[in-house]
């Protein structure tokens, strides 16, 4: 028995992502995602991007977990794990299928207030991301994506149709997923900016051109953010609206000051570039320097850093899976997964994904932004991928998965101790979804097994897996209880 103190009324659920978990890409009037684009591959092989989604290949968000036509049955599941909140996202091209109409799609809306009132049933919280990687495919063809600032009235009419449309069912906010991955990776879906070579460039090995496009892009990504919160806050007071980053932890390979220094540096970039912007409303001191060592010079309007300043954010959400290392060394530099670009911790396991196991990460991310910002946090993704055996009495038996978020929860209850201001917790993903970064099925993250693999074949039926068990537990207990002993 372990016992951890979390405070009363502590959010715990689970996560999923449209593009991820719903499938049915063209029922109902659905326009076509970035995602929607977006083949399927490994590992070894990246995932590349096909102009033309009705070609022959295999375009994993097409069908996805199939949620869209298992709404009630998986929102019942949730409720037996006892979950307070939710955390799922809206696709925008259910709403306005090429992003830029006046009207919105009625039947889209329906769908999401459905899902939205059966959470409520069950005294469920929603928390919603309102763009998680998956713009309009339209925006991109009809105007570059987001390097053209008009995009920024698409996502404000976009945002202000859900605060409207969904007053009184949803109050948590968030208003892109891993908006640092636009720094992270140049030409990432999220920016709608072109491929290189079929795939994501990355920030750092593009040219100055490029990076000077990336960065204008999120710049116009973090003035819609702000623009959407304070219209939030205007229509009801009530609505919370948080950032949501992709928490990069990066340590120093060596006691070498190069190595240290380094560290330092990527910690700032990844992680307080737009921490910065979003929570304090003005981009950091390190920005410029940034800027001129690329050459870049972002294209402002006057009233942009008004906008920034007024429209911070209400409570900071992060993800968070593993960490990495850097050194000067050229010699020790290789890839170790999801967008970690560094070399291996001696120090720590690794995943046949590339991933490091590091709940110790979480606590040192948790102490440093809290320490920086003082805002409520939550984590808002945090979970192990990997390959799970259905028996032959229909089980899985994912302790691995169960010994990954046990350590990551002990961890947060030691940053409570901390002093950190934590307030909620939604593990990714509570069900088997698509991996984004490989666009695998077998690639597996839930708490509920879906019957799909990476060859198309399976009927989707849902399986609680042990972990299913073991996290209704812990959320019965408040966190108190992480035993990993449980029957199954």
């Amino acid at each position: 028995m372990t016992t951890t103190h979390f405070p009363d009324g502590f959010l715990w659920g689970g996560a999923t992502a449209a593009n991820q978990y719903e499938g049915a890409w063209q029922a109902d009037g659905k326009g076509e995602s970035m995602a929607d684009h977006l083949l399927g591959g490994t590992f070894e092989k990246r995932r590349r991007f096909a102009a033309n989604a009705h070609q022959a290949g295999y375009f994993p968000s097409h069908e996805a977990s199939a949620g869209y036509h298992h709404t009630e049955e998986d929102i019942k599941l949730m409720a037996g794990m006892g979950f307070k909140v939710y955390r799922l996202s809206v696709a925008w091209t259910r709403i306005f299928p090429n992003g830029d109409e006046t009207e919105p799609n009625r039947a889209g809306l329906a769908y999401y207030r459905h899902v939205f009132e059966l959470c409520h049933q069950y005294d469920i919280e929603p928390l919603v991301t309102i763009s998680h990687f998956e713009m309009p495919y339209q925006l991109t063809v009809r105007y570059g994506g987001w390097a053209n600032r008009h995009l920024i009235d698409c996502y404000v009419n976009y945002a202000t149709t859900l605060f409207k449309e969904y007053a009184g069912l949803v109050k948590y906010w968030l208003t892109f997923n891993e908006v640092n991955i636009g720094f992270l990776l140049g030409g990432h879906t999220s920016l709608g900016l072109p491929m290189v070579d079929g795939r994501p460039s990355i920030l750092g090995e593009q040219d100055d051109t490029q990076t000077q496009l990336s960065l204008q892009a999120l710049h116009h990504q973090l003035v819609a953010s702000a623009k959407a919160v304070q219209i939030a806050h205007a229509l009801d007071p009530n609505n919370l609206v948080g950032c949501m980053i992709a928490g990069q932890v990066t340590y120093p390979l060596t006691a070498d000051p190069a190595d240290v220094l380094l560290a330092q540096r990527v910690t700032e970039l990844n992680n307080f570039y737009c921490g910065d912007v979003q929570v304090r409303g003005n981009y950091p001191s390190f920005a410029k320097r940034y800027w001129d060592e690329h050459h870049v010079t972002l294209a402002m309007l006057p009233e942009d850093l008004v906008t920034l300043k007024a429209g911070t954010v209400d409570f900071y959400a992060f993800s968070y899976y593993s960490s990495s290392a850097e050194t000067t060394d050229p010699t020790q530099r290789e890839f170790t997964g999801n967008l970690s670009f560094g070399v291996k911790n001696p120090h720590l396991k690794y995943s046949e994904w590339g991933w490091s196991t590091d709940p110790s990460g979480l606590r040192w991310y948790l102490n440093t932004v809290n320490s920086r910002y003082q805002l409520p946090m939550m984590v808002v993704e945090n979970g192990l991928g990997a390959v799970d055996t259905v028996t032959e009495d229909n089980k899985i038996y994912d302790d691995y998965r169960i010994d990954y978020l046990k350590q990551h929860i002990e961890s947060m209850a030691a940053a409570l101790t901390d002093g950190v201001n934590l307030i909620g917790y939604t593990a990714w993903s509570w069900i088997d979804i698509v991996s984004a970064g490989t666009g695998q099925m077998g690639k597996r993250y839930g708490l509920v097994y879906v019957a799909r693999d990476d060859t198309q074949q399976g009927d989707y039926h849902r399986i609680p897996k042990k972990s299913y068990y073991w996290y209704k537990r812990v959320i019965a207990s408040n966190g108190t209880n992480l035993d990993v002993s449980i029957d199954y």
